[in-house]
């Protein structure tokens, strides 16, 4: 792969990492294929690679390589099919008083001690429940790609901030961490059909979800939109009601 611009070509090249111990399965060991360098991927670049399966962690562009493993399985929405159940629509009508504001990414105190207590809240003992304001600053504030933070407040109090990709063909959902003591509003889904409305909006094809994975409970929610697409075999395709025991078992 190439990256062209005023004349000048930049090869994107690709190596595998070694083995790490997997953040989703436990006592699982991971590899990641990882796209250098990163100053020759742009947004242009980068939209195709997010075609091709890879999602980005600040600078670093990844995507699952296991050696005896392929649960972790790309999904998105593409938002002229999407359908949302009546659960859904009682989240939308619910989370209606929240009001959303795009922001360039750019740290923001009352941002990071909302991250802060989101992964304390719900990812206790985890990797990143005790990031310092420079990590959280490398994982959520650096990007090579067109990239915007988006705020939710309600009566003037922040509830949740997304990390959202501007992708050629849709929005790619990077990361979002919310109050995770409103327990109300459901904020986690209606922040996917906040995403959904803003690509229609927007003319844009899809929503990408990241990696879906059906034995992780923190990972399996996002087949609960529909219809949704996977990619498998190099090919992006339907996933049917049936599959999805038999994709959780590798078959």
């Amino acid at each position: 792969m190439s990256h062209r611009e005023a004349g000048q070509v930049a090869a994107i090249h690709f190596y595998a990492t070694a083995p790490y111990p997997c953040s989703y399965l436990p006592e699982r060991q991971a590899r990641s294929q990882v796209a250098i360098p990163a100053e020759a991927i742009d947004s242009g670049v980068y939209s195709q690679l997010v075609r091709l399966g890879f999602r980005r962690s600040g600078l670093y562009t990844y995507r699952p390589y296991c050696d005896s493993c392929q649960a972790c399985i790309p999904v998105r929405l593409p938002v002229s099919e999407f359908q949302p159940s009546r659960t859904q629509r009682r989240v939308w009508k619910r989370a209606s008083s929240l009001s959303a504001h795009w922001l360039p990414l750019r740290f923001d105190a009352e941002h990071y001690a909302l991250y802060r207590l989101y992964q304390q809240t719900r990812h206790a003992g985890g990797g990143m429940s005790e990031d310092d304001a420079q990590q959280y600053s490398e994982f959520i504030l650096k990007s090579g790609v067109d990239s915007h933070l988006v705020e939710f407040r309600q009566d003037g109090a922040l509830k949740m901030v997304s990390l959202v990709d501007k992708l050629i063909d849709g929005l790619s959902a990077v990361y979002t961490f919310y109050d995770p003591e409103d327990t109300q509003m459901s904020l986690g889904v209606y922040n996917v059909l906040w995403q959904v409305e803003q690509a229609r909006e927007m003319g844009l094809e899809y929503v990408y979800l990241g990696y879906w994975i059906a034995e992780c409970r923190k990972m399996s929610y996002k087949s609960a939109y529909r219809p949704l697409q996977i990619l498998r075999g190099g090919r992006w395709q339907w996933l049917p009601e049936h599959a999805r025991d038999a994709l959780a078992s590798g078959k």
